[in-house]
């Protein structure tokens, strides 16, 4: 199998089919296409349909878009634990990832995902706030529910967890105020190993995006400290 992605300091969406892939422990090879060259658009198109990343090629199969290509690896590889195993588990968990598909979008767009910096806090206004207390919402019902003992939303570490992987990273980016729980469970995802490793990988990228680096105040140059 073949994933291809964007700039991984930048790409909420390539993250998340990568971390469900790595989650479940398969075999693959990565592309990085960096957004914004001369020579992006040319690059993808070469494998994607939709002229956009993720794409994932596995043998005469192409799936792009990252919902569908976990949905993709559950049905390929149904003894993995893609999603929760329990019927009332694993119905949820898509529920919130298909909101979390379609929905934020205040705080996506005045927040977008940059792994190199933290910047300080200030504030978005009343729609990413209504964003950030429907996240929190979602995290403290979740878990409530179906995490038991374990860390992460239904306990152990699925799709549903990769698809609220980047809003994690927003929120600890900006560090945007949030309950000591969502504070723990964002600490658990952003220590998780595969998680970890993609961040090393991100930080040591030579690309930048200066419409993701703009109109905020920077604390910590994360990059720069990485690579000095």
């Amino acid at each position: 199998m073949h994933l291809i992605i964007a700039n991984k300091l930048y790409s909420s969406w390539s993250m998340r089919p990568w971390l469900v892939m790595r989650a479940i422990g398969l075999d693959f090879t990565e592309t990085v296409i960096p957004l914004r060259q001369p020579d992006s658009s040319e690059r993808i198109r070469e494998f994607s349909p939709s002229g956009k990343v993720p794409v994932l090629i596995s043998g005469d199969v192409v799936v792009w878009e990252s919902l569908a290509i976990i949905s993709y690896l559950a049905d390929r590889f149904p003894d993995k634990p893609v999603w929760p195993g329990r019927d009332a588990a694993r119905a949820h968990a898509k529920s919130i990832s298909m909101e979390m598909h379609g929905g934020f979008q205040a705080l996506r767009q005045a927040c977008p995902m940059n792994l190199g910096k933290r910047f300080a806090p200030r504030d978005f206004g009343e729609n990413v706030a209504a964003d950030v207390a429907r996240i929190e919402e979602i995290f403290m019902t979740t878990r409530e529910r179906f995490a038991g003992d374990g860390p992460f939303l239904f306990g152990d570490f699925c799709a549903a967890d990769a698809m609220f992987a980047p809003v994690v990273t927003r929120l600890d980016t900006y560090q945007i105020k949030v309950r000591p729980e969502t504070r723990a469970y964002m600490d658990a995802v952003l220590a998780y190993p595969e998680f970890v490793r993609w961040k090393r990988e991100a930080l040591k990228e030579p690309w930048t995006i200066h419409a993701y680096e703009e109109g905020h105040e920077v604390v910590a140059d994360l990059r720069a400290e990485a690579t000095a």
